[in-house]
């Protein structure tokens, strides 16, 4: 058992009923492709994006909270843990990205219905600073994808930024770095 599948099944055990999670991160990288590097299924903790349209009915959620809280505990010697939970307005991403999210199958899960971005949203998660390691995790997106360069200039013209100065820097120069990589 990886990593992230540890740190979700733990979640899972805590939770009291249905709960959408959507994963981005390494941990989406690990469980939401076949046969992904070892290294994406070593990483220590699981992301999740909060969608904003539904961030009252999120912070009402009592069950979810908590469950997060006794996941973070039970798991605290082994070094995993669930951190970076993340309002979408916090990260770069596309306007329409909640309708493209694809389901992770993990068998075995009683509550946990996981999703994660699509392979251009994962990207553009990735653009958030200037990181040797999201510059890997976008090779390993753009070999997994079959994405043209007019589909990642739309992509790219359309994110959606938050007003940071550091993102919005680092984005602009990911921006250039990654469509050098289709030409």
């Amino acid at each position: 058992m990886n990593h992230p599948e540890k740190i979700l099944r733990t979640l899972d055990s805590h939770l009291s009923r249905s709960t959408r999670l959507i994963l981005y991160g390494r941990a989406a990288l690990a469980l939401g492709f076949g046969n992904s590097p070892p290294a994406f299924q070593a990483t220590l903790d699981v992301d999740a994006i909060l969608p904003e349209v539904e961030m009252s009915m999120i912070d009402n959620d009592d069950q979810f909270w908590d469950a997060i809280g006794k996941t973070n505990d039970q798991l605290e010697s082994t070094g995993l843990y669930i951190t970076h939970l993340f309002v979408d307005t916090q990260i770069v991403i596309s306007q329409n990205w909640l309708a493209n999210i694809i389901p992770i199958k993990l068998s075995g899960l009683n509550h946990l219905k996981l999703f994660r971005p699509s392979t251009r949203d994962l990207i553009l998660t990735k653009m958030m600073r200037i990181d040797p390691q999201d510059r890997t995790d976008i090779d390993f997106l753009i070999s997994r994808s079959e994405l043209l360069l007019a589909e990642m200039e739309t992509t790219l013209a359309t994110a959606r930024i938050p007003y940071i100065p550091e993102i919005q820097e680092a984005f602009e120069q990911n921006v250039l770095w990654l469509l050098s990589k289709f030409r």
